[in-house]
C-alpha cells in the first residue's frame, strides 16, 4: 500500500460506535474499583494482554515519549510497572516524575487515562518480582542495554549467550540494581466510553484532599 493509498484510506473509513452508556451514577464511588470491573470484562472479552498500556513520559524540558508497557500489580492504589531505570523512560522519569498512562480496549470501544506521579518502589517489591520471572526473562533483563544502540542483533544474542552459560546452573539469578519497578500515584483517571456520533461519555475521577470526586466532561 503506498502512502497516498494509506492517506485515503484514512480519510474514507468511518465507523460509529455502540451504544454501551457510562453515566456518573452507574460507576463504582472508587475508580480502582471500576477498573476492576472494566478489566473483569476486558478479560472475559479475551482481550489480548488487558494489562498492556501505553506509558507517556516527558523530559525535564517537556519532550514527550510513549510506548507500550505491562501492568505488574496494583499496590495500595497505584499502578506497578517494570523496567531498566537506565532506559529512556527511566532517565525521564528521573528527570521529570509526571507520568500518564492509556490503556485502550478497542473490542470493547474504551479507554482509561491515568495521570499522576511516579516513584520507585521498595527494593523488596522488585526482588520479589524478579525472582518470579521465567530463567529467559531474567537473562534478558542482565543483557540488554535497555534503548542504548547496538552494532547489530548479534551483539545482544552473544550477550545472552555468554549469561546463559554464566547462569547455567543457577537457577536464582540476582536482580539487576539498574533494573526494577515503578509505581504511578494517580492523581486523575478518567474511563472513556465510545458513544454513537462521537457523544462519548466521559467519567473522571480526581483525586481533591485525598478523596476521589466524580464529574462528567464534555466528549
Amino acid at each position: 500500500m503506498s502512502l497516498e493509498e494509506v492517506k485515503s484510506y484514512i480519510n474514507s473509513i468511518r465507523r460509529d460506535f455502540a451504544d454501551r452508556p457510562l453515566s456518573e451514577t452507574a460507576v463504582k464511588e472508587n475508580p480502582f474499583e471500576q477498573y476492576s470491573v472494566w478489566f473483569e470484562e476486558a478479560v472475559n472479552s479475551q482481550i489480548l494482554d488487558p494489562y498492556a498500556m501505553c506509558l507517556s513520559t516527558a523530559t525535564k524540558t517537556g519532550i514527550p515519549s510513549s510506548r507500550i508497557v505491562y501492568m505488574r500489580d496494583i499496590i495500595d492504589e497505584q499502578f506497578i510497572f517494570y523496567t531498566n531505570y537506565n532506559s529512556q523512560k527511566g532517565i525521564e522519569l528521573a528527570e521529570n516524575p509526571f507520568a500518564a498512562l492509556n490503556i485502550h480496549w478497542g473490542e470493547l470501544e474504551r479507554q482509561i487515562r491515568i495521570e499522576g506521579t511516579v516513584t520507585k518502589v521498595d527494593k523488596a517489591i522488585s526482588d520479589k518480582y524478579f525472582a518470579a520471572r521465567p530463567k529467559e526473562s531474567k537473562i534478558g533483563a542482565w543483557a540488554s542495554k535497555q534503548s542504548n544502540q547496538l552494532i547489530d542483533r548479534k551483539e545482544l544474542e552473544q550477550k545472552v549467550q555468554q549469561l546463559t552459560e554464566q547462569y547455567k546452573d543457577h537457577e536464582d539469578i540476582p536482580r539487576p540494581d539498574f533494573w526494577g519497578g515503578y509505581q504511578l500515584n494517580p492523581t486523575r483517571i478518567e474511563f472513556w466510553q465510545g458513544r454513537p456520533s462521537r457523544l462519548h461519555d466521559r467519567i473522571i475521577f480526581e483525586k481533591i484532599d485525598q478523596q476521589w470526586k466524580i464529574a462528567r466532561l464534555s466528549p
